[in-house]
């Protein structure tokens, strides 16, 4: 029901804020039509409103009260981990979807979140701004868009504002207002809904203070969604580590600002113990401190201290979370299950397996009911359904009892299949896939998938259960002079990954210019990995890519050892391998391609020359951290330098016999590495073996770093290793 501004009700937001807050519940208010009359109508009511924490999100800073901060949309997500009691959202300004999804999790009991927006009827057409960002601006229908508009038009919680002037509408906003705030009234709970950790948080708390006065590596992790108080139980646990013995406890997050719910917790607890203070420390009577530190400030420094606790941990590049865990004795980690932050599943799954690696005796946490508002609330299972932050695939859940689906005979189907169309329990089913097969799966890879004019997807089905999904879309054909300037680095189009990429970094503009189709995400439900069914959306994808005259299909992914061999076994052979490490993964970006016309594979064989021919050059100063058994991988598909010499098989006699040292070797032990044979000699060679030479001779790290990753017990038994290996070559 839509209704129109009238003259205003002096405090009509706020006594509808009090029932609000009474029940522990929030509401979105949808404000549909001018973005003037809007603001006009905001800046009149606001006033009335007891603003503590408020936010105006938008390019412009008309805010309509002076009391909100502001952020621009590309802001929104730096304000995880703090708490706001008024959100308005300039929807004018653009919507990015986790910027979104991300703000709606700030809001505390009593909250509310305008979003300015056209009508509902003219989402699918409207002109987002953030639609260039992506590059889906081209695109004159947003099938993404019609879908969130469906679900508010859906849904009864949502307080839908008509502001588009039109004075002659019988209803006006307060009667709406009005309307809502007498139904709340009508099932007010007997007692005020209050903030409560309850005995979720206090085991939590007990948990964290057990983990924190207790052994060595055996770190904790905690996961729960927004609003359940995780935050709180870290700054109480911290507080009562000090209170108990500890001297120096660090926190660390993306920014100080999302710490702010920690140390207030902390400083509560300490009270009278508390000597001193400030937003980033806290320093007790007895000269034990808290103290907050940025990853990188902590990493750089490596002050000491018995406990470290990470909080909006998923936010954090994976790299940097390893050496977190592994610098220090004590190490808590606290994330959000369903994480706005884009890199929540690398955290779920990458980082789970270097704790499984390094720390084995690690413990999990998890809080399930909300303390920030009441189970009762409307708006946490609005935003997740808007967004599919809860999207899991029934593949992934564990049953109780047998599946009548299970227990027929398996039949696979394949088909290409278009998301936008898709039934809302069906899209939910195979997002979910998306997200939990990938590192970085967030509410913009959905508006993505089904908005893209030039995406196309295929579904693997089994007894009608979607198993697997390939999702690609169509790069390049840009003009000769367009080509040029993106080879030269002057131009970057929206989109096109792969092409542009290839371009820049190879200096080939036909890499832009020829029809690439590049595999955006493929994933196949845990169960049946291993069946062939990757293989099957892949092959599907190379008909097509063949059929519609495409000259290459690629993709570009974390690089591992499984993946890069999966790829090959495709066709695709790798062609670049990035400067620096992924945040969600922590693994270099691979690109690998596969040429379908004669023009795209000889775009792809000069691309692998060129990489041959600088691998050993870059190997050195680029990729020193990338996994020996990638390099040797990667090494084993490319083509093969030239043979060593005479002078170089002297010397390499030489060295094998002990009688040259390593360093006038080593340029002879390069040529080695990249010659014919050489790369299958060493995927021949016992693990421990293949990837001392990758380090030493690849790769150039010093022997310390060989002895600290146990390759060897030092630069004499490094070079030992080395000749037994180069005497067996040239045996």
């Amino acid at each position: 029901m839509a209704f129109t501004p009238d003259s205003p009700s002096p405090g009509a937001l706020q006594h509808l804020r009090a029932e609000l807050r009474h029940a522990g519940e929030r509401r979105l208010v949808l404000m549909e039509g001018d973005r003037s009359a809007a603001l006009r109508w905001l800046t009149t009511e606001l006033p009335f409103l007891t603003v503590d924490q408020g936010l105006w999100v938008s390019t412009r800073a008309d805010s309509p009260l002076l009391a909100l901060q502001l952020a621009t949309p590309a802001q929104a997500r730096t304000w995880l981990g703090r708490e706001l009691d008024l959100l308005v959202w300039d929807g004018f300004s653009g919507n990015p979807p986790d910027g979104l999804a991300a703000l709606a999790g700030t809001l505390t009991a009593g909250g509310l979140w305008f979003w300015l927006m056209p009508p509902l009827a003219q989402w699918g057409t409207f002109a987002d701004p953030d639609y260039a960002r992506t590059g889906l601006d081209q695109a004159s229908e947003h099938p993404f868009a019609e879908r969130l508009a469906k679900i508010l038009c859906d849904t009864p919680d949502v307080i839908r504002l008509d502001v588009s002037g039109d004075e002659s509408t019988n209803a006006t906003i307060n009667s709406e207002l009005g309307r809502v705030r007498n139904e709340l009234s009508r099932r007010r709970p007997a007692t005020a809904f209050c903030v409560s950790g309850g005995p979720e948080q206090d085991q939590l708390v007990q948990a964290l203070v057990r983990f924190g006065l207790g052994r060595r590596r055996r770190p904790l992790v905690v996961t729960a969604d927004r609003g359940r108080g995780k935050s709180a139980a870290l700054g109480l646990a911290a507080a009562e580590l000090l209170l108990q013995g500890r001297q120096r406890v660090l926190l660390t997050a993306p920014s100080a600002e999302q710490v702010a719910t920690v140390m207030a917790h902390a400083r509560e607890r300490l009270g009278a113990q508390l000597q001193s203070q400030s937003a980033t420390e806290l320093n007790t009577t007895s000269g034990a401190s808290l103290t907050f530190v940025l990853p990188q400030q902590l990493l750089a420094d490596k002050p000491a201290a018995e406990v470290v606790m990470v909080d909006e941990a998923a936010a954090i590049a994976a790299p940097l979370l390893q050496r977190i865990l592994l610098g220090w004795p004590r190490v808590a980690f606290a994330t959000t299950v369903h994480g706005y932050e884009g890199a929540g599943r690398g955290f779920a799954v990458r980082f789970r397996e270097q704790l499984d690696r390094y720390t084995p005796h690690w413990q999990e946490r998890t809080l399930s009911q909300p303390v920030r508002w009441a189970a009762s609330d409307p708006l946490e299972p609005l935003v997740f359904r808007l967004f599919l932050l809860a999207a899991e695939s029934q593949n992934n859940t564990q049953q109780q009892t047998p599946d009548p689906l299970l227990v027929l005979e398996p039949v696979l189907e394949l088909e290409r299949w278009q998301p936008a169309q898709a039934t809302e329990n069906d899209l939910a089913e195979a997002f979910g896939l998306l997200v939990n097969a990938h590192y970085r799966t967030t509410p913009a890879d959905l508006r993505q998938w089904l908005d893209d004019p030039a995406a196309v997807s295929w579904r693997a089905r089994i007894n009608g259960r979607t198993v697997g999904l390939l999702w690609a879309q169509g790069e390049g054909e840009f003009s000769a002079p367009l080509a040029q300037q993106v080879s030269l680095g002057q131009r970057r189009l929206r989109g096109h990954l792969l092409a542009q990429s290839l371009a820049l970094h190879a200096g080939l503009p036909q890499a832009v210019q020829q029809h690439g189709l590049r595999v955006t995400r493929i994933a196949v439900a845990a169960p049946q990995r291993r069946s062939g069914i990757g293989q099957r959306l892949v092959s599907a994808a190379k008909a097509y890519a063949k059929a519609e005259g495409f000259d290459y299909i690629g993709s570009s992914f974390g690089g591992t050892p499984a993946l890069l061999t999966f790829w090959q076994r495709q066709g695709l052979q790798p062609v670049r391998l990035g400067f620096s490490q992924e945040a969600s993964s922590g693994e270099y970006p691979l690109q690998a391609v596969c040429g379908l016309s004669a023009a795209g594979k000889r775009l792809v064989q000069d691309l692998q020359q060129r990489l041959g021919r600088h691998w050993l050059v870059l190997a050195g100063r680029q990729w020193v951290q990338c996994e020996p058994e990638l390099m040797a991988t990667v090494m084993r598909s490319l083509p093969a330098g030239p043979q060593p010499d005479a002078e170089d098989q002297r010397d390499l006699q030489y060295f094998a016999a002990g009688h040259r040292g390593f360093e006038l070797t080593l340029p002879a032990l390069q040529t080695l590495s990249r010659c014919v044979g050489a790369a299958d000699w060493l995927s021949a060679l016992p693990p421990v073996q293949c990837a001392l030479w990758c380090r030493a001779v690849v790769q150039g790290r010093s022997w310390a770093e060989l002895q600290r990753e146990n390759l060897c017990f030092g630069q004499r038994d490094a070079e030992r290793q080395l000749r037994f290996m180069v005497s067996g070559w040239c045996c």
